[in-house]
């Protein structure tokens, strides 16, 4: 099964013809955020740039995405290429000229890059149809931004049959402009969130013997949970547990009856996640417990590991060589331990996520605002690469360079 393969100069000349195309339709979007996983304006730009291209479009009950479908001339492998397309709870603070327009939203993320370099992606591709030994599936994801869209378009039936390999990019201003960056393995952790309901029983602060004050329990908490973390957890398949609210009391003389706790847990490998989970249980309840109050946890299970076949980054690897040199790949010597929800899709079929370093320019990648944050900005002339990425990528896993 072998594809016709386009030069690398081809596909980056490729990337750099669409760029004005992508720039103004990642404007556009970053313009209008939208939160979660009905995202009306952004499906309606897709579409948009999709129009009149050869595709089967598919949308399902759950969420707003859209998967397009390019089926070349031969029965062969299905390949999916992913953007996401939500963005975040943030007041835009850049400055640009395509703010937000919509306060308190923001595309912190660079999910609206991830959404033009796809489209652009698509067009190229659709214009090569007749090369292609197989189908490419385009997936348009909303609520990646801890709202699950990747397992909902999973479990509307949008990816099946599930395909034979898949890939992702995530745009990063603190990564060398231009540099695709990944590993094999564990390439970003789970995510799980904790609430713990501490409850005691409320009094005066001046009698707290005749009261059974939540708070040094909680405060307690914090700490074994930090003390469990370290000594009953291996270094070398980490977790991170941090409390990051703390709430109890009204006022500075009344014992409060509840303290709550709210953090989250990040883990690299799915053993240490339970490991974990289990010990949360256990050290809060106990605690609370040798101190006469009780304990209520919850966990609100996110998105599990990232975990890249090594294959596939191995491809991703030759691939970015072949485009853009060997300056334009970095093999990243740990994992992250921020989560994505592509994990879903890597669950169930071969793949990989890569980075694209998108430091704008002039700015420093190790000091410039980092992603989530809202004074982040990137530097759109690397969308042209990641068109090229994807456009490669998909050629080179519908070939025989991706032994499966």
């Amino acid at each position: 099964m072998n594809a016709v393969t386009l030069d690398p100069e081809g596909w980056a000349a490729v990337g750099e013809a669409l760029l004005p195309e992508a720039i103004k339709l990642r404007r556009a979007i970053h313009a209008e955020p939208e939160l979660g996983l009905d995202l009306p304006k952004t499906t309606a730009k897709v579409k948009a740039a999709l129009a009149g291209l050869p595709l089967e479009i598919r949308e399902g009950p759950s969420t707003s995405g859209v998967v397009a479908i390019l089926r070349g001339p031969a029965n062969g492998r299905t390949v999916l290429l992913r953007g996401d397309m939500d963005a975040l709870p943030l007041t835009e603070d850049t400055g640009l000229s395509f703010t937000s327009q919509h306060e308190g939203a923001m595309h912190a993320c660079g999910h609206d890059t991830h959404v033009a370099m796809l489209a652009g992606a698509a067009r190229a591709l659709c214009e090569r149809r007749d090369r292609l030994p197989g189908s490419v599936m385009f997936m348009f994801q909303p609520g990646e931004e801890g709202w699950h869209g990747a397992r909902f378009m999973l479990e509307d039936g949008l990816l099946d049959p599930i395909p034979d390999a898949a890939f992702a990019l995530h745009i990063s201003p603190n990564m060398p402009r231009g540099v695709i960056a990944s590993r094999g393995g564990p390439l970003l952790a789970s995510s799980d969130k904790i609430r713990i309901k501490i409850k005691g029983k409320g009094g005066h602060a001046s009698m707290p013997q005749d009261a059974l004050d939540p708070i040094p329990v909680a405060c307690e908490i914090v700490m074994a949970l930090q003390a469990m973390a370290t000594r009953r957890i291996a270094v070398s398949d980490p977790a991170v547990i941090t409390i990051a609210r703390i709430e109890a009391g009204t006022t500075d003389n009344i014992i409060p009856e509840f303290a709550r706790l709210w953090g989250t847990m990040r883990t690299l490998s799915e053993r240490t996640r339970e490991i974990g989970l289990e010990g949360i249980r256990r050290v809060a309840t106990n605690i609370a417990l040798a101190h006469g109050a009780e304990a209520d946890v919850t966990i609100d299970r996110g998105f599990p590991v990232t975990v890249n076949d090594g294959r596939v980054v191995d491809l991703a690897q030759s691939v970015a060589i072949r485009l853009f040199g060997e300056e334009g790949w970095i093999r990243m010597t740990h994992p992250l331990m921020g989560a994505e929800d592509f994990s879903y899709v890597l669950q169930r079929t071969t793949g990989a996520m890569a980075f694209l370093g998108g430091a704008p320019e002039g700015g420093d990648f190790r000091t410039c605002c980092a992603l989530h944050s809202n004074r982040m900005v990137i530097e759109e002339s690397v969308m042209a690469r990641g068109i090229a990425m994807h456009c490669a990528m998909a050629e080179a896993m519908l070939g025989s360079e991706l032994e499966l």
